[in-house]
C-alpha cells in the first residue's frame, strides 16, 4: 500500500477503511462479537490503512465507539474522517438532518465518542432538502473556525453544491457513490480532479455489483485475483484523486480488499473494464 494522497496537509494512502460494516447487521446496533470488530479495525492499520471513514449515524454511534475502543490513543499518522447530517431513528430509516442546531450537536458526540478535541475530516453526509445548503455548511465552517473541525469534506452532493460549498469554506474531499459499475459521479470525480480535491467513492463494489460482472471476473482469472481486487484496483486506477474506501467486518474480507493495492492493469485491463 504505497501510493497517497494529501487532504489538506494530511497525507494519506490512497486504500482507506470505511467503518460502517462493523457495527450490527444493516449497520444498526452492536456487532454480535464486539472483540471480533475491533481485531478488525486492528489488523486494518497493520495492513496499512490510515485513513478511517465512519459517521455518527452508523450504529447509531456504534461505530465511532468501536473505533475509539479499539484504536485509542491512536497511532500516529491515523486520519478519522467522520459525518454528520443524517440520523436513525429506526433500522432501516436514514432521515436527513443538517439543520446547524443538529449538526453542532452531532459534532460534539462525535467528538466524544472518539475521545478527540477536533476531528480532522469532518464531512456533511448530504444536504437536506428541508435547509439551505449554505446554512449547513456555514455552520461547519463557523466550527472549523473554532478549532474543532480541522478540516472540511461533503458527501452525496452534485458540482453545483461542491461550488456554492467552496464559495464558503475550503473544502479536501467529497464522498460520493461511485464504482465500476455505477459512474453517475463522473462530473463529480473529473470536478474533483480539477481542483485537487480526494473523491471517496462509496458503496465502491456498486453493492456487489461489480463482482458479478463478467468483464470483472475476466481480467480477476487473468491477475489471479478476485473480482473484489479488481473492482477495488480498478478505482485507484481510474483518477489519482480516488481514495476508496472498502468497508468490512470480517478480517478474512479485510485482507481480500488490502491486496487491491499491489494490483497493476495493462492497456489491455483498462480496456476490457471499459475504463
Amino acid at each position: 500500500m504505497h501510493a497517497t494522497l494529501v487532504l489538506g496537509e494530511l497525507r494519506v494512502h490512497r486504500l482507506g477503511f470505511g467503518a460502517m460494516r462493523v457495527c450490527g447487521p444493516d449497520v444498526w446496533g452492536p456487532p454480535k462479537d464486539r472483540a471480533a470488530a475491533h481485531r478488525v479495525l486492528r489488523r486494518a492499520i497493520e495492513l496499512g490503512a490510515d485513513f478511517f471513514d465512519t459517521a455518527d449515524s452508523y450504529g447509531p454511534h456504534v461505530s465511532e465507539t468501536l473505533i475509539a475502543e479499539a484504536l485509542h490513543p491512536y497511532p500516529a499518522g491515523l486520519l478519522i474522517a467522520t459525518k454528520g447530517g443524517l440520523v436513525r431513528p429506526t433500522r432501516h430509516a436514514w432521515d436527513h438532518d443538517a439543520r446547524p442546531e443538529h449538526l453542532r450537536a452531532a459534532l460534539e458526540g462525535s467528538l466524544a465518542r472518539l475521545k478527540l478535541e477536533r476531528i480532522d475530516l469532518y464531512q456533511l453526509h448530504a444536504p437536506d432538502p428541508k435547509v439551505p445548503f449554505a446554512e449547513s455548511v456555514g455552520c461547519l465552517a463557523e466550527l472549523q473556525r473554532a478549532g474543532k473541525i480541522r478540516h472540511l469534506g461533503l458527501s452525496n452532493v452534485s458540482v453545483a453544491q461542491l461550488e456554492q460549498a467552496r464559495a464558503i469554506a475550503p473544502v479536501v474531499s467529497v464522498q460520493n457513490r461511485y464504482s465500476l459499475v455505477d459512474r453517475a459521479a463522473d462530473d463529480v470525480l473529473a470536478a474533483c480532479e480539477r481542483l485537487g480535491i480526494a473523491f471517496l467513492p462509496w458503496y465502491p463494489l456498486g453493492a456487489g455489483r461489480a463482482l458479478a460482472s463478467a468483464r470483472v471476473k475476466k481480467v480477476a482469472a487473468r491477475h489471479g485475483a478476485t473480482p473484489a481486487q479488481v473492482a477495488l484496483a480498478w478505482l485507484l486506477a481510474r483518477s489519482p484523486v480516488m481514495l476508496p474506501i472498502p468497508g468490512t467486518g470480517s478480517l478474512a474480507h479485510l485482507e481480500e480488499n488490502s491486496r487491491a493495492a499491489a494490483l497493476e492493469f495493462g492497456a489491455d485491463d483498462l480496456a476490457a473494464l471499459g475504463a
